[in-house]
């Protein structure tokens, strides 16, 4: 037996603006992405389904604004990825300052670990255990999240390894379709969905 669930991104914060890592640092949603969050409105089937969001707050607030509105549920599985010490900076800032260490660590793939954060493996563990949720649970769900968990799912669902382009590209103003099933597994079902 297999559950339907979709997973969409906050919508823009100044952080998503500048390029910063955000990871768990609490950063609101500016208003484009305001403006954005209020012009989304979810596609059949999952306009129905029961809304769950990540605690940080330019998840839920995005989570509050879709349309059709719904009560919405925060789980803490949903969470991003936490860059500990590298959140705030870019990329190119890290490249720069911290040099071939940053290098080396992007180049882990799965095992890639910030220090003081998470690795992408461990954002994965942590997905996997709330998608077995919704396969014991049977209920679809609808849940807001991050762009690095929302990687850990599609590594989870496909067998990738981080280490060079993904197999599939996620347009992260869409909404995307998986299913979980009761052996633990994640497939797609359809990727890139329109607001």
């Amino acid at each position: 037996m297999s559950v339907p669930f979709a997973v969409l991104r906050h919508a823009s914060t100044d952080w998503n603006v500048a390029h910063r890592l955000q990871g768990l640092t609490d950063t609101p949603l500016n208003a484009a992405g305001e403006a954005d969050a209020r012009g989304w409105r979810l596609p059949s089937p999952a306009e129905g389904w029961q809304r769950f969001s990540s605690p940080l707050q330019r998840a839920r607030r995005t989570a509050e604004l879709i349309q059709p509105p719904a009560p919405v549920i925060v789980d803490s599985a949903l969470r991003e990825m936490s860059f500990g010490t590298w959140e705030g900076h870019t990329i190119a800032e890290l490249r720069e300052r911290v040099g071939a260490a940053f290098i080396a660590a992007e180049n882990k793939g799965l095992d890639f670990q910030p220090p003081g954060g998470e690795s992408p493996r461990a954002a994965m563990a942590r997905i996997g255990r709330w998608t077995a949720s919704i396969a014991a649970n049977g209920q679809p769900v609808v849940a807001v999240s991050h762009k690095a968990t929302m990687r850990a799912l599609l590594a989870l669902a496909t067998g990738w390894d981080m280490m060079g382009r993904p197999p599939h590209k996620l347009d992260w103003r869409c909404l995307h379709f998986f299913s979980a099933h009761a052996d633990g597994r994640v497939s797609i079902d359809r990727l890139n969905v329109p607001l």
